[in-house]
């Protein structure tokens, strides 16, 4: 016999009907003093009684129900992403050349769901969201393995499946985020180059061009932040550039502190060009070419034309590897870390230590110096005691083993 607590839920709070027309079971409750009404996609009675208690329960724990939108598709959870990364004012979105906003990784994404867009419209919504399971995700990483495209870009567009995934569970719209797979991402790069090279290299790029370079090897600042400068963040009588909020990856104002090279090459520019004050600094046309012209002509990079197409392929040093090595000039000229970071703009330590590379000669140089020091330890020991010809013998090893 039923308790009056099983009656009245039974009554008040869960219940199975068949609606008209329809073969399923839908199980019916109450949440939060409305009623909610969902299809069990069974016909089996018992087993759409499961599925009512397993909604009655999760219920019972404290929490609404999540009810899986059966008609969801891809195009809405796609602009629940695109939601988030504006109320956010991530500045990883983008616009392409129609306007049509995306971020990176999602173009990919958006072939394989057959979703389109057309002058702003969306024509295609796009796969049944409810067909987006693990093995789907596998098919995409397939398909662009095949295509030849690297593992990193391929796991920005499996992060943007799944962030818009947890976004739609967040809203109640899906019960359940698949588990993808991420694909193992090559070692950072640890490309850098030391002063020599720069200068090789800073003489084979068009004169254009020198003053963007300059700042970026200087300053360690992003390559996006000094094509938005404007004379007006020029201070050339303190040797600074203003970055504006709006202007950083971070969004938060930093001082760029201008090299003495770089602050004549501005004072030179500026006598030239007679700028007014809103006029962008920096020239950057065809800088991406230059660049790798540059860097093939001076050893640091490789351009190969493809045999019988008109385009090229290019391997070596990057333009974001100038970053790299500005922070660590830094760091071995002895800047304190949290200033050196105020400068590049890096947020976290974990991120700027890998910008910090050593190599192999900054290692040959630490265990010289730490030999210069033993010998002048021991060089002043041997001064303060009058030291035994037996400890003069070993100063004298020790420099020269140095030399």
């Amino acid at each position: 016999m039923k308790t009056k607590q099983e009656k009245r839920r039974a009554n008040g709070e869960g219940s199975l009907l068949k609606l008209k027309d329809c073969r399923f079971w839908y199980a019916q409750f109450y949440s939060n003093g409305r009623q909610v009404r969902v299809s069990t996609r069974t016909e089996n009675k018992t087993a759409a009684l499961s599925i009512l208690r397993k909604y009655l329960g999760e219920k019972d724990s404290g929490g609404d129900p999540v009810i899986e939108d059966r008609k969801l598709r891809y195009a809405d959870i796609r602009q629940l992403l695109l939601d988030d990364y504006k109320t956010g004012k991530k500045k990883s979105l983008r616009e392409d050349a129609d306007g049509n906003e995306y971020v990176e990784g999602l173009p990919a994404l958006d072939e394989f769901a057959d979703f389109q867009t057309v002058d702003g419209e969306v024509k295609k919504k796009g796969v049944l969201v409810s067909e987006i399971t693990r093995a789907w995700a596998t098919r995409f990483v397939r398909k662009r393995m095949d295509e030849g495209v690297g593992s990193a870009y391929i796991n920005r567009s499996l992060a943007c499946l799944r962030r818009m995934m947890r976004l739609a569970q967040e809203e109640g719209k899906i019960r359940v985020v698949p588990k993808f797979k991420f694909l193992p991402e090559p070692a950072a790069r640890k490309g850098f180059l030391d002063d020599a090279q720069f200068e090789k290299l800073l003489d084979a790029l068009p004169t254009y061009l020198k003053p963007l370079v300059e700042c970026l090897y200087s300053t360690g600042a992003r390559v996006g932040e000094v094509r938005q400068v404007t004379w007006t963040q020029v201070d050339l009588d303190s040797d600074i550039i203003r970055l504006e909020p709006e202007q950083t990856k971070n969004s938060q104002a930093r001082l760029l502190p201008m090299s003495s090279r770089l602050s004549a090459m501005l004072r030179k520019l500026k006598q030239e060009l007679k700028p007014k004050k809103h006029d962008i600094v920096f020239e950057d046309t065809n800088l991406r070419k230059s660049w790798e012209a540059a860097c093939d002509s001076c050893g640091l990079g490789k351009v190969t034309r493809v045999d019988g197409e008109y385009y090229t392929t290019y391997t070596g040093l990057r333009i974001h590897d100038l970053r790299r090595s500005a922070v660590r000039n830094m760091v071995k000229e002895g800047t304190p870390q949290t200033v050196a970071m105020r400068i590049s703009g890096h947020k976290t330590d974990n991120v700027f230590r890998r910008y910090a590379i050593v190599s192999d000669e900054d290692i040959r140089e630490a265990a010289r110096r730490r030999d210069l020091s033993r010998v002048k330890a021991l060089q002043g020991a041997v001064v303060e005691s009058s030291a035994t010809e037996g400890s003069e013998s070993i100063v004298q090893s020790i420099v020269k083993s140095d030399r």
